[in-house]
């Protein structure tokens, strides 16, 4: 999908106190992606239509069908009439398990859990992490630099970002999407394509810290989780399990600290790519 296909152009009347004006205003596109597993359905998430290579991978491995990417064979993204299925073969071993939890996650945007049949599948166990250490002034730094990453959501105002920054807070990557959850799942998917080690810095993502976002950074082995609004009580139980710093409420001169494990860890070499 190229990204003119991640936006449009719709008619809209502006309205300044008493005066109106007739404008051609720049919108997000919005659209059902069907993931397919060899040939099977599995999810329907509601993204927007750009980089789903990258989101399908992410999904995949945030939500435990794929435990390396070697175990995805090929994708191939097809639009139909009502949508874009995107076709994933992976390994029969992978299939077999996910027919066994099979479950519906017909989606809003970006909901993971729509469909789930019980609550003990709402909850998947946490994978442990180790933290970084993550300077005040990285974080700072990163947050002065997503704004200059996120071209749709300056262009349309609706969309969430996720980037991958190092240790000193450099922006390396980053992803855009409707959903905040397919924001990063997409940054995820590209970070294992490029080979990117997640033990060399953070998760820069411009909504809220919910527990879905620390769950899928821990599946990832990502140790830090920088949010620009606020942590949730569950997001905050699942970073202490997990031993992963939880930073919300970041903005420019402040940002809050949920979680800080006892110990950090401050590798010798920043993230790259491979």
């Amino acid at each position: 999908m190229s990204d003119d296909q991640s936006r449009c152009q719709a008619p809209v009347d502006v309205r300044r106190g008493s005066s109106a004006e007739r404008l051609k205003d720049s919108i997000a596109v919005e659209t059902p992606v069907a993931l397919v597993y060899n040939g099977i359905s599995h999810a329907v998430m509601m993204a927007t239509p750009a980089e789903l290579e990258d989101f399908a991978l992410g999904f995949s491995f945030t939500e435990g069908i794929l435990e390396a990417s070697e175990e995805l064979y090929g994708i191939e993204v097809l639009e139909e009439t009502a949508g874009i299925a995107v076709h994933l073969d992976i390994a029969t071993q992978r299939f077999m398990e996910l027919k066994q939890r099979r479950r519906s996650l017909a989606g809003r945007t970006g909901c993971g859990l729509c469909g789930t049949e019980s609550l003990e599948q709402a909850i998947r166990p946490v994978v442990s992490v180790t933290a970084p250490r993550v300077e005040d002034a990285a974080i700072q730094h990163a947050l002065d630099a997503l704004k200059w990453h996120q071209p749709l959501q300056r262009e349309t105002g609706a969309t969430h970002g996720a980037a991958w920054c190092d240790l000193d807070g450099q922006v390396l990557l980053a992803r855009e999407d409707v959903g905040r959850h397919n924001a990063l799942d997409k940054l995820i998917g590209a970070m294992l394509k490029r080979r990117f080690d997640p033990h060399h810095g953070f998760a820069l993502v411009s909504s809220r810290a919910s527990y879905e976002m620390v769950q899928k950074c821990a599946s990832a082995g990502i140790g830090c989780l920088v949010a620009v609004s606020a942590s949730t009580s569950l997001a905050i139980e699942l970073a202490r399990q997990a031993g992963l710093k939880l930073v919300g409420f970041a903005r420019p001169g402040r940002h809050v600290i949920y979680h800080q494990p006892a110990v950090e860890t401050a590798p010798a070499a920043h993230a790259s790519g491979g």
